[in-house]
């Protein structure tokens, strides 16, 4: 299921790591923050390559929703009370920034990604309360952010979050413009990683730093991020002539929707859960009907669906990969939020690569470790993985070539996916989404 932005671009081909070869600094991944990593790192003459299992964008970066935006659902007053202020101004700013930084960018290289600036909302249909406080909160670490119940969405709203001068824009048209000069191997899967050494199947790179900026590490040890996050699923259905609406739009009620434009299309958002624990109703039936009681005059664009990586205490992690390698670097956890996020990784990433720390250093670190913020999250998927690992012994049921856990069979995408850490395969058995790095046999 091809997204809108897939379905729009052509992106240029790269070749395949064919040869070994030495750089300054690899990169693994060739979504938005790898593709930004090697960008920024290139401008600082640093030779980089990118490694690519597949083509780039073909990830989670094609079939995002493509907010930029500090808005991250209802989490300034959860950062306030579990990280403190100091830490929730820096996470903030971090983002805000990015927003800027991704317009310089279309600027100076004058890419055709339809950026635009836009206010971002948060709504409720039930209890205003916690979005008061919300607004207040973020207005209070200098976000122009305010209450409203006034939304152009088609219903009544109880109350409603604007934040200000937030930004939409095509990714892959963006994506394409800035890795246009840059060395990319794509078709190119990294299976073997120590070191300075990427190994792939038909040639390796060394490298002084790598960057894995892969969605999620497919290495477990070191940093064990298979214990540090879980990935959620999200469905996005197309609609086609809806008056374009000025905002983008995130209901934070249970079984709420999101709304945002690109041009007269309409991306409806709903059905989030964590992968491998499908809804008992179908995403997509339910947004065919609120298309057919809203918007009975459009058609279906079309349909498809995405997958982030969740951390424990709802902060990204960006810097270093552990503690025993000072070469190693990763982006990862970005929540849904992977666009503004990507940005962000990547500047940090690249201030670390040339020997510069960052004021943002301390929030995004790998490395930290925070009870009060994370562990109740923490037991709660470390809980819900042993399930999966520890599950009966049933031989017509797949298993996960990443670490075992039994799959379970998403009828909404026609996928097995993995409810300890999210893989997905295909029905063929091929793999889509890591941190699994095998396909299978055979499924059916």
């Amino acid at each position: 299921m091809k997204s809108l932005w897939m379905d729009e671009t052509e992106i240029q081909d790269f070749p395949m790591l064919m040869q070994d070869i030495t750089v300054d600094v690899a990169v693994v991944g060739g979504g938005m923050a790898g593709i930004l990593t090697a960008y920024l790192l290139k401008e600082q003459g640093v030779h980089v390559a990118v490694l690519e299992a597949d083509r780039i964008g073909g990830g989670q970066t094609g079939k995002t929703t493509a907010k930029i935006t500090s808005q991250h659902g209802v989490i300034y007053q959860k950062l306030l009370s579990k990280h403190g202020r100091e830490a929730a101004e820096k996470y903030s700013l971090e983002n805000q920034k990015a927003i800027d930084r991704y317009e310089k960018i279309v600027q100076d290289r004058q890419i055709a990604c339809g950026f635009v600036r836009c206010p971002a909302y948060l709504y409720t249909l039930e209890a205003p309360e916690l979005l008061k406080e919300e607004a207040e909160c973020a207005a209070g670490l200098s976000i122009e952010a305010s209450f409203t119940k006034e939304t152009e969405l088609p219903f009544q709203v109880a109350g409603a979050v604007r934040f200000e001068n937030q930004a939409r824009f095509h990714p892959l048209l963006f994506l394409e413009a800035a890795a246009r000069d840059l060395a990319v191997y794509e078709h190119s899967r990294v299976l073997q990683a120590e070191g300075d050494r990427l190994v792939t199947e038909n040639g390796s790179v060394r490298a002084k730093k790598i960057v894995f900026a892969c969605h999620y590490p497919f290495l477990n040890m070191p940093g064990y991020y298979f214990m540090r996050m879980h990935q959620e699923r999200s469905y996005v259905v197309g609609l086609e002539q809806v008056p374009e609406l000025e905002g983008m739009y995130l209901g934070i009620d249970k079984n709420s929707y999101s709304f945002r434009s690109a041009g007269d299309t309409l991306l409806l958002g709903h059905g989030s859960h964590r992968t491998g624990k499908c809804p008992k109703k179908n995403p997509y039936e339910e947004m065919r009907r609120l298309r057919e009681h809203f918007y009975p005059d459009t058609e279906e664009y079309g349909r498809w669906s995405a997958e982030d990586c969740m951390s424990v205490d709802s902060v990204p992690y960006i810097g270093h990969f552990s503690g025993v390698l000072a070469d190693w670097y990763v982006a990862t956890g970005f929540g849904k939020w992977g666009m503004t996020t990507s940005m962000a990784a990547a500047r940090i990433v690249t201030a670390q690569i040339m020997g510069r720390r960052t004021p943002d250093d301390e929030v995004f670190t790998p490395q930290r470790f925070r009870p009060k913020a994370a562990a109740s999250t923490f037991l709660s998927h470390a809980g819900y993985s042993a399930a999966g690992l520890m599950s009966g012994a049933m031989p017509k049921v797949p298993r996960c070539p990443h670490l075992g856990c039994r799959l379970v069979y998403n009828r909404m995408d026609g996928r097995y996916e993995c409810p300890c850490h999210g893989s997905q395969f295909e029905q063929n058995g091929k793999i889509c989404v890591g941190p699994a790095q095998e396909s299978l046999p055979f499924i059916n």
